[in-house]
């Protein structure tokens, strides 16, 4: 049903390893959208999260990371679960040849990035919608937005607010349809949604704007929650049964389905 191939455009649910679901959504109105959701209960025994590191010798760099798939990033890590994060620079796409970054390539995320202490990315503070929304995840596992510890541990930063005291963040925009990436917490932080809805694919999805997407993250339960990079970078990666990535999603580079985009830095979460 999910691991090979772009997914079926038909509603799914299964248990994929303990305090972890996963949900498969499909709208036909007012246009085709399959949205991939995973439902996350961070008091499951030996869950742990894990922003990309940067690269052994970083502070000597211009750029502190090698760009790498989404699921090469769960496979170099031995994870259960990943997703793409933050966008990232430098980036263009004018082509099939003419692309940057390849695997492998240096870049920097946008916004504050931390992985086991080590802040490696900065960003701005504040872009022109506004403050850049970030994640903290600390040692033991809570997640909290825009609230620094004293001491980061782990650090990702978003796009912009989507969901804010159970509601939607003001000015969303309701009219340009992409791939998107999500990440909420209820009330009281104990679960973690990640919401990634395919797009640029007529009659099998075309994406979701960021209103619809915070109504989706608000119905599955989200009290707060940010967008990642979307576009091309869309990408759920799980580690399939026999210890391969699959990825969930139908992500879309270059026009074209099921290529993954390099990407600077990602979450990952383990379960076993």
């Amino acid at each position: 049903m999910y691991d090979r191939g772009r997914p079926a455009p038909i509603p799914f649910e299964r248990k994929l390893f303990d305090g972890v679901t996963y949900y498969r959504r499909v709208r036909l109105l007012p246009r085709a959208m399959v949205v991939h959701i995973l439902k996350i209960d961070t008091k499951t025994e030996g869950i742990r999260f894990l922003v990309t590191p940067p690269d052994e010798n970083w502070k000597e760099q211009e750029h502190p990371v090698k760009a790498r798939k989404t699921s090469q990033f769960l496979d170099d890590f031995d994870l259960q679960i990943a997703v793409n994060g933050d966008g990232f620079f430098p980036w263009w796409s004018h082509g099939p040849l003419d692309y940057y970054p390849h695997e492998g390539d240096a870049v920097t995320p946008n916004g504050l990035t931390a992985s086991s202490g080590q802040i490696y990315a900065t960003g701005a503070q504040t872009d022109e919608i506004g403050e850049v929304p970030e994640l903290f995840i600390s040692r033991r596992g809570s997640l909290v937005f825009n609230d620094p510890p004293n001491n980061i541990f782990h650090a990702i930063s978003g796009d912009r607010m989507l969901v804010v005291s159970g509601q939607p963040a003001d000015g969303l925009d309701a009219s340009e349809l992409d791939p998107r990436t999500a990440i909420g917490l209820n009330r009281n932080g104990r679960w973690v949604y990640i919401v990634v809805i395919d797009g640029r694919q007529p009659f099998y999805s075309e994406g979701a704007t960021f209103a619809e997407l915070a109504e989706i993250l608000i119905d599955f339960g989200a009290y707060n929650a940010m967008a990642l990079d979307g576009g091309g970078s869309s990408t759920l990666v799980i580690e399939g049964d026999d210890g391969k990535p699959v990825v969930l999603n139908s992500p879309i580079d270059q026009y074209v389905p099921g290529r993954e985009r390099p990407v600077a830095n990602h979450l990952g979460i383990y379960v076993r």
